[in-house]
């Protein structure tokens, strides 16, 4: 490494903005201002005794990008600084790092919570992947607090809830719930996806560890799927490290490089969007055939006070209600002409999905009926576009 005759700065002492330009950048001998892209899979030594000592743990340099990656280390240690964290592991995918928080903390005979307003995939693993390895489970309305109380048992391991959820954009006391799992001798996992490292801080409320899926607005241009798993050295070391070193859900070394660079724009990207969000969402309440809309941040959301008081903002996505049911909102869907069919979120491109028939599919009628996933309700992710044409757009798509 070449000699720095700038001056160091403390950025954990900074503002998130210049954490998210600065943060974690490891320069190689060329001095390149971009982050380098390390896209190799191993790491050479200059003798048998130097490969020993990376083994034994005496040297912690690099071994196998399996298991650790320079460029892969940056996200990490940029992700852990915006966080707030002691520190971070990457994954393949926002699905590998909520598995690997869960099965990380978990064995046989243990027991987990969680709420029932989930990512489909989520709930799969709570009621049909941990079961097979005999680690029971109990799902509790999410914003009831005295259910995540009764539900809490000895061999209770850990909880978790998604906060905003999806998609109907419940909010959930995070401090409470984690004051209710540490009563009971167990952790809290909060996947923060909809709300952002950037409006929500689940471990200054808190929770044990946080899931991302990095796919979304981390990257925030559709390019590259990504996930992190962040906490406390501690639970990091003691749950997650060797789970993800011996199974290989290893994020790739050119995701993270394209992960570090959405993170360069996460703010400004975030603060315009949810501000938009903040615009369609009381456009999309007067228009016809809207029956109800879902946005955290109106005064007329179930639990408003709480998300102001959690969240730094209302979000960057709403759901709403189209009057008749899965034909209109089809018919609503298809009438978009700037907003694009999708079921990613977090995207520069506004998306509209239909969870009923395809995110939360999987989930019987009862099940969806019981969390709010009506056949007329859709799910919009904000994107970067004017707020005047995104409102143009539904307008006359309501006005059919």
């Amino acid at each position: 490494m070449p000699p720095d005759h700038q001056p160091r700065l403390d950025l954990a002492a900074l503002h998130a903005d210049t954490q998210l330009v600065h943060g974690g950048t490891t320069r190689s001998s060329f001095g390149e201002m971009s982050e380098a892209l390390f896209l190799t899979q191993g790491f050479a030594y200059d003798t048998m005794e130097a490969a020993e000592a990376r083994f034994d743990g005496s040297d912690p340099g690099f071994i196998y990008s399996r298991f650790s990656n320079p460029t892969v280390a940056m996200f990490e240690q940029r992700m852990a600084m915006l966080e707030g964290a002691e520190a971070a592991r990457a994954t393949a995918s926002g699905m590998a790092a909520v598995t690997a928080a869960l099965m990380g903390q978990v064995r046989a005979g243990d027991h987990v919570v969680a709420a029932k307003a989930l990512f489909g995939s989520c709930r799969y693993v709570v009621e049909d992947l941990l079961p097979r390895f005999g680690v029971e489970s109990t799902l509790v309305d999410g914003t009831d607090l005295a259910q995540w109380r009764a539900a809490a048992r000895p061999n209770t391991k850990t909880f978790l809830l998604e906060s905003p959820t999806n998609p109907t954009l419940e909010i959930i006391d995070v401090e409470a719930v984690a004051d209710i799992a540490h009563r009971a001798g167990a952790t809290l996992v909060v996947d923060n996806v909809l709300a952002t490292p950037m409006h929500q801080k689940p471990l200054r409320l808190g929770a044990d560890c946080v899931v991302y899926s990095a796919t979304k607005h981390i990257d925030g241009q559709g390019r590259c799927l990504g996930g992190v798993i962040l906490g406390s050295a501690s639970f990091i070391n003691d749950n997650i490290h060797n789970l993800l070193r011996q199974t290989g859900p290893a994020l790739s070394p050119f995701n993270a490089w394209v992960l570090l660079k959405g993170l360069e724009t996460l703010g400004l990207r975030v603060e315009r969007q949810a501000r938009t969000a903040a615009r369609l969402a009381d456009a999309l309440a007067r228009l016809p055939g809207i029956s109800r809309v879902l946005y955290p941040g109106r005064p007329d959301h179930p639990q408003h006070a709480l998300a102001q008081r959690q969240m730094a903002s209302g979000g960057t996505m709403i759901a709403f209600e189209v009057e008749g049911g899965k034909a209109g909102a089809f018919a609503f869907g298809n009438r978009l002409r700037l907003v694009r069919i999708s079921n990613n979120l977090g995207d520069a491109k506004s998306i509209v999905t239909h969870p009923a028939t395809t995110t939360h599919q999987r989930l019987t009628l009862e099940a969806r009926s019981e969390l709010g996933i009506t056949p007329g309700l859709l799910r919009l992710s904000v994107g970067l576009e004017h707020a005047e044409d995104l409102i143009s757009d539904f307008t006359q798509a309501a006005r059919g």
